[in-house]
């Protein structure tokens, strides 16, 4: 990989950073790029979205170029820079657009039916979530409560059984006016970059309502993800055919290969390891989603945010949820710490962390008291 990933963020004061190893460039203090300052301390990488794909694609070879031409004052030691949600979230839909998760879900909530609904085949099939939930990386998470299945009826209260969801996500950076619809083949260009998704999920809330309609409350307490957003370039040497779609996808949905991402994803609860997630094996790509939510014209605008859902392999050990990794038998308790890494080229090319802590709803968050609980997630567990 010649080129570094380079991903953007935005600090606390409001200002557009790039990553550079250990060091983080300042782009309004930037030298020998075309986009003015005005974007860089717009406080969001929206206003960079709407400079559309040619000035993406000049930033980042001017980056390439001049980084070790900067200004001593544009560059700042990774650690000393705290950074906010990298764009303002329009809409956010999640998919379900792994075959090994979807078929090991069907098994554990639908025993005894077929594990795949009948249009998953056809479709990559989603849910629309709750864009004010979206949080970056490190904010808490407040154990949510609702309504769940009890011996005399339901019953309100905390959630006990408190998931993740390993994904990836992806960044519309160049909108579809509503009423158009987008094929497959041309969704790339609409795609700003990536990030790596938690997507949280309460499985006793979301058991006792999602049939028929689907996810609501068991998912849309909170959506954690990465302060990083890679540029699609930088994924380019990360392209991998695809596992077959059989049967064919319509037209809107034909992609040439390589579909797929050569990304690994770590899970690690407390420190502890559980799981080394291969995201190569996801069956409907990033721009297959992106067409599908627009093929009955509902359009999407720069900074909409789409996901992959949870991501699991075909090996032992590879699962993206702890509902898959422990069989029902283990779930998050207040206090643990959840990380969810991405890497590439055999760890050599970091893309993201998305990290959180679960915190009693009651609870007064303090981030000096940020700590793990004192609780094991070893492997041996399962």
């Amino acid at each position: 990989m010649a080129d570094p990933a380079l991903p953007y963020g935005v600090d606390r004061e409001g200002h557009v950073v790039v990553r550079v190893g250990d060091q983080v460039l300042d782009l309004v203090e930037a030298t020998g790029l075309d986009v003015g300052p005005d974007v860089w301390s717009s406080g969001s990488l929206n206003a960079f979205f709407r400079e559309g794909p040619d000035a993406w694609f000049t930033t980042r070879g001017e980056l390439i170029a001049t980084l070790h031409r900067q200004p001593a004052r544009a560059l700042r030691p990774l650690s000393e820079v705290p950074l906010v949600l990298p764009f303002e979230v329009g809409d956010y839909t999640d998919f379900y657009a792994s075959r090994e998760h979807a078929t090991a879900m069907g098994r554990l909530l639908r025993p005894g039916e077929d594990p795949l609904p009948a249009a998953w085949l056809h479709l990559p099939m989603g849910y629309h979530g709750r864009a004010g939930t979206v949080v970056v990386s490190g904010s808490p998470i407040p154990r949510p409560s609702g309504l769940v299945a009890g011996p005399d009826g339901p019953v309100y209260g905390p959630t006990a059984r408190l998931d993740v969801e390993v994904e990836l996500g992806f960044v519309v950076g160049r909108g579809v006016p509503r009423g158009h619809r987008l094929a497959a083949a041309d969704a790339e260009a609409h795609i700003f970059g990536l990030v790596v998704v938690n997507d949280w999920s309460a499985r006793d809330i979301q058991a006792f309502e999602y049939r028929p309609l689907g996810p609501f409350l068991g998912k849309s307490f909170a959506t954690s993800i990465s302060p990083w957003v890679v540029p699609l370039a930088a994924l380019d040497p990360l392209r991998v055919e695809g596992p077959v779609q059989d049967p064919p996808p319509r037209g809107y949905l034909k992609v040439a290969e390589p579909r797929g991402l050569d990304v690994e994803l770590t899970l690690a609860v407390n420190g502890a390891v559980l799981s080394r997630i291969p995201a190569r094996h996801l069956y409907w790509s990033m721009a297959q989603q992106l067409a599908h939510l627009t093929a009955n014209g509902a359009g999407c605008r720069a900074g909409d945010l789409f996901a992959s859902g949870t991501i699991s392999g075909p090996e032992p050990g590879t699962a993206g949820s702890l509902m898959e990794l422990f069989q029902g038998r283990r779930w998050l308790e207040d206090g643990d710490v959840v990380d969810i890494t991405a890497t590439a080229g055999a760890g050599e090319m970091e893309l993201g962390v998305v990290s959180g802590t679960v915190v009693p709803w009651d609870q007064t968050w303090d981030p000096s008291c940020h700590h793990a609980r004192d609780r094991s997630w070893g492997r041996e567990d399962r």
